[in-house]
């Protein structure tokens, strides 16, 4: 007579396991919940770099070829804007290329933002809003501005509405007005390169934070900036 033998290995092996660790998918939720936000912030700041690009390779790329290299007013500026259209017709091919347009669109893309980047650049050294400028008498002298400085003007105006010019060019019957002496060094008589070197900008009703801003702007585009108190409190901005 046989005797069965029963094995209680496989029988006991369940009851010896441990339980399972947690499925990783909760996990893995949990990190692209938290990457989420971080991917936010990159795309926002890289948008702020191709945003603000341009702009510093037009004027502060343009103070740069007109100081190092002593170009001419109007060739720095050329040099610049030249870079800069470019630049965005570089932007344009490559987001017609993301978004699958064809030969014809990534064309029309292309020739769009540099007609773009030409017609910005002469409207800001050509015109200046009224409410930009303190007076007509300001508004008059603003052509007489160098270009690099109108640029630089141009772009504050673009992100601050409420900026205004309170001083552009000067003649000596300025200072004589005030019963002040002349200031022969000024920047705001007219220099070699045949233009005014610098203008001022109101700081009076604004705050801190915000004049503070501007400043660090217009030092970043490559200008001189100087916040003193003459006949009133501004900002002076010059091009050396």
């Amino acid at each position: 007579m046989s005797i069965s033998k029963i094995d209680y290995g496989e029988l006991a092996a369940p009851l010896s396991r441990k339980p399972e660790a947690p499925s990783a998918d909760g996990s893995k939720g949990g990190r692209r919940l938290l990457r989420f936000p971080l991917r936010v912030v990159k795309w926002a700041l890289l948008a702020v770099i191709l945003a603000v690009l341009p702009f510093l390779l037009l004027i502060r790329g343009g103070v740069f070829a007109y100081q190092q290299w002593e170009l001419q007013p109007w060739l720095a500026l050329a040099l610049s804007a030249t870079a800069t259209t470019l630049l965005l017709a570089l932007y344009a091919f490559v987001a017609s290329r993301r978004i699958g347009a064809g030969k014809g669109l990534t064309k029309l893309m292309t020739r769009a933002a540099m007609l773009l980047a030409g017609a910005y650049v002469v409207y800001s050294v050509m015109f200046v809003a009224v409410g930009n400028v303190k007076s007509p008498e300001v508004k008059a002298e603003y052509t007489a501005l160098h270009p690099l400085l109108r640029l630089g003007a141009s772009a504050l105006i673009l992100v601050d509405s409420d900026a205004m010019i309170t001083d552009a060019g000067r003649t000596p019957d300025f200072y004589r007005r005030l019963g002040l002496p002349p200031n022969e060094s000024s920047l705001h008589f007219e220099q070699e390169s045949g233009f005014v070197h610098a203008l001022d900008l109101r700081t009076i009703g604004r705050s801190d934070r915000r004049n503070r801003a501007v400043e660090i702007a217009f030092r970043a585009m490559g200008f001189h900036t100087l916040r003193h108190v003459g006949t009133a409190d501004h900002l002076h901005v010059s091009l050396r």
